[in-house]
């Protein structure tokens, strides 16, 4: 059965990491017959190329969401290569501002809005006039369960995921009569070098890595009691990308088990 996503072309930034969310979206998106452009930033470059082959993406670019310049310039190569745009989706993000929060420096605040937050805006504003033209254009920004609830020591992390739903919101407003939907996925527990890292970070002291994986999904926690896959999120991106979702706009949408946000 058709996906209605045969002929789009989608970047997907993030891309890199083999067991990420981004080259999950990237991998579906292909399967469902969408043209996929892979970008990373420059020191990723062996795996960006490396998840490029694996499923037959047009172009892997090599793309810093922090600086415009080289989001124009990766554009200019998508608009000559695929003529056009028709999904975005902002996938690059960093755990930076995680700590107590009297232990969160500058630097850390810094990086946590420069890339979750502004990294969306940067690209959002640059591949307007692409997704205009489109007509039918879709923009998904990964905004986390930490974009509508908090949990202690992640104020920055916290607060560039809820500046990120807002952003979403935001655009949603000005540009659904355009032809542009703007939406928001917001993952909880998913099993991906993150995950894994977070995971590593709250160990309790004796705890083994899979005890502290299983507690971090218990019952009391996420109801359905696991961790999701990078392939399950990537589902509710291609949803959003897609003609199914053609009346849904300015949503974050949880994907999360059930979870419940937080604060």
């Amino acid at each position: 059965m058709a996906s209605g996503l045969e002929g789009k072309v989608a970047l997907i930034t993030g891309a890199a990491q083999a067991d990420g969310i981004g080259f999950a979206a990237a991998t579906a998106l292909r399967e469902a017959g969408a043209e996929v452009v892979l970008s990373d930033l420059a020191r990723d470059r062996q795996a960006l190329s490396q998840r490029r082959e694996e499923i037959g993406a047009s172009l892997a670019l090599h793309m810093d969401v922090t600086k415009r310049c080289e989001i124009d310039a990766a554009l200019e190569q998508i608009q000559q290569h695929c003529g056009g745009l028709d999904i975005v989706f902002n996938n690059a993000g960093s755990p930076a501002g995680v700590g107590p929060f009297m232990e969160i420096s500058e630097a850390q605040w810094n990086i946590s809005l420069q890339v979750n937050l502004m990294g969306a805006v940067n690209l959002c504003q640059a591949a307007m006039p692409l997704l205009l033209k489109s007509g039918n254009a879709s923009i998904i920004n990964n905004a986390s369960m930490s974009g509508l609830g908090v949990v202690a020591n992640m104020s920055a992390y916290n607060a560039s995921k809820f500046a990120l739903v807002g952003l979403t919101k935001s655009l949603a407003t000005e540009f659904g009569h355009q032809g542009v939907r703007i939406n928001a996925i917001c993952p909880g527990m998913v099993w991906t070098q993150m995950g894994k890292l977070e995971t590593e970070h709250s160990r309790l002291e004796g705890e083994s890595l899979a005890d502290a994986k299983a507690r971090l999904a218990g019952r009391d926690i996420v109801p359905m009691e696991r961790w999701a896959s990078a392939a399950e999120i990537a589902q509710a991106v291609c949803f959003l990308a897609g003609p199914q979702a053609s009346y849904i706009n300015g949503v974050a949408l949880p994907v999360a088990g059930g979870m419940a946000p937080g604060l």
